[in-house]
């Protein structure tokens, strides 16, 4: 393996312009924006009336993953932080890319599957639920994500804790109030696996994941955190802890209030349909405006992340880039090719295939992390092995299981997926070695 460089990969601007706080809405907007509004009613329909534990298994999952991105980030805090704990793994090569490439991906994908949610929801006090309003809707929150990233950070920031901090509180209280006018009652009466049995809830834990994902956007901005060896840990555990139990609440009042056949119909706005036979239609139209404001947010922290590590990547010569006549530096392209991605996902493609490319993409990058660490650097960094392994074994069962249940129900999206990771493999392999000799790559990657 080539030895890395020992400083820090990237020389953020805005040093330390992101406070614990902001850290900690920014992580919990890209959580909660996907988890609660976009994935409930997958999970569920995966999962059957125990999805609600699949939340939680979801969060031991995440908690056991994030150690490697904490010691990590400790060691080496970075406005790129996937990319950056790839390259000390791998070394700059087409490994390293090919995993950054497909965490950028899944990142894209979930601004896509954050956009559309924000959409239905808009539309649903006006019974519209498909046709084109749906993607125009969608697109238009793109763009107004991309401007609020113009803006710089201390904008992005401030905006996500207040969004944050709307739409936690409100979300609680949801959850609070649909149990108290529900009981747990129906929801223990029905406590029982789907018909996919014990294969389907073990897929509905890789969307689960996914919805605890969001915690990379932290890594991925860790050196524009301030003082990040100390804070991005903390940032992480505080941002999990506040969504898993978020999740458990409304996940426990909505299949309290409706059944599991109301839960699959009502997939894509299963809190607003939870929503209105307890708490009526002022509750309907209040649990609509929290879900706009959750996605919003959560799509605005994303598009920021994403920027920024694609950024990185292109500034250590990891990925190819073109200017295409624009002005500016590579941020501002990077920001806006991002959006342009997430726009032509959120038009083109069916949101429940792009779930499910954004777990495998996300699971197999995951792993890649867990194998680099755990192989190269867990002694240099002082980690704990037995942890890395533990969070390595249980994605590859869960990755395994999800495979195995789009198999059976959709195997064109299984090959799609290894497909393109197979392509993002070769295609990095290619540029790495046609265009960009290896000693200026790793020389690039000692002056970052």
């Amino acid at each position: 393996m080539i030895k890395t460089t020992q400083n820090h990969a990237v020389a953020p601007e805005e040093t330390g312009s992101i406070s614990l706080t902001n850290a900690v809405a920014m992580g919990t907007g890209v959580m909660i924006g996907a988890g609660i509004f976009a994935l409930t009613g997958q999970i569920a329909g995966l999962a059957g009336p125990l999805f609600p534990l699949s939340f939680v298994l979801g969060a031991v999952v995440t908690m056991f993953s994030a150690y490697s991105y904490i010691v990590m980030s400790n060691a080496w805090p970075s406005s790129g932080g996937i990319a950056m704990i790839l390259i000390k793994a791998y070394g700059p090569g087409a490994v390293a890319a090919a995993a950054s490439v497909l965490m950028a991906l899944s990142m894209v994908i979930n601004e896509s599957l954050v956009a559309r949610t924000f959409a239905t929801y808009a539309l649903r006090p006006f019974g519209i639920q498909d046709g084109p309003l749906v993607p125009a809707i969608a697109v238009a929150l793109i763009v107004m994500a991309y401007l609020v990233n113009v803006s710089g950070n201390r904008s992005v920031g401030l905006w996500s804790v207040v969004m944050s901090a709307v739409k936690i509180g409100g979300i609680a209280l949801f959850g609070i109030a649909a149990l108290w006018a529900s009981g747990l009652e129906n929801w223990l009466v029905e406590a029982r696996f789907s018909e996919d049995g014990i294969t389907g809830f073990a897929a509905s834990v890789a969307l689960s994941i996914l919805a605890f994902k969001g915690f990379t956007t932290i890594t991925n901005s860790g050196g524009e955190i301030t003082n990040p060896r100390r804070n991005v840990g903390r940032t992480i555990l505080i941002s999990i802890s506040v969504c898993v139990v978020v999740y458990l609440l409304v996940a426990l009042a909505v299949g309290s209030a409706l059944t599991p056949g109301q839960i699959q119909e009502a997939r894509d706005y299963a809190l607003a349909e939870a929503a209105q036979p307890v708490l009526g239609q002022i509750g309907f139209y209040l649990t609509v405006a929290l879900a706009m404001v959750a996605t919003a947010s959560g799509l605005i922290a994303s598009v920021f992340a994403v920027s920024r590590m694609l950024t990185m990547l292109t500034e250590m010569k990891m990925i190819p880039h073109s200017h295409f006549g624009m002005s500016g530096g590579i941020r501002s392209h990077m920001l806006i090719y991002t959006v342009v991605i997430a726009g032509a996902l959120t038009v083109l493609f069916d949101l429940g295939r792009i779930a499910s490319l954004g777990a495998f993409f996300y699971l197999v990058m995951d792993m890649v992390v867990h194998w680099g660490v755990w192989k190269n650097l867990r002694h240099r960094i002082a980690a704990r092995g037995w942890v890395i392994l533990t969070a390595l074994a249980l994605d590859a069962v869960i990755l395994v299981a999800f495979m195995l249940f789009k198999w059976r129900s959709d195997s064109t999206i299984v090959i799609v997926a290894f497909a393109t990771m197979l392509v993002a493999l070769l295609v990095e392999r290619l540029y790495l070695g046609r265009f960009v000799s290896r000693d200026e790559a790793i020389d690039h990657s000692r002056h970052q």
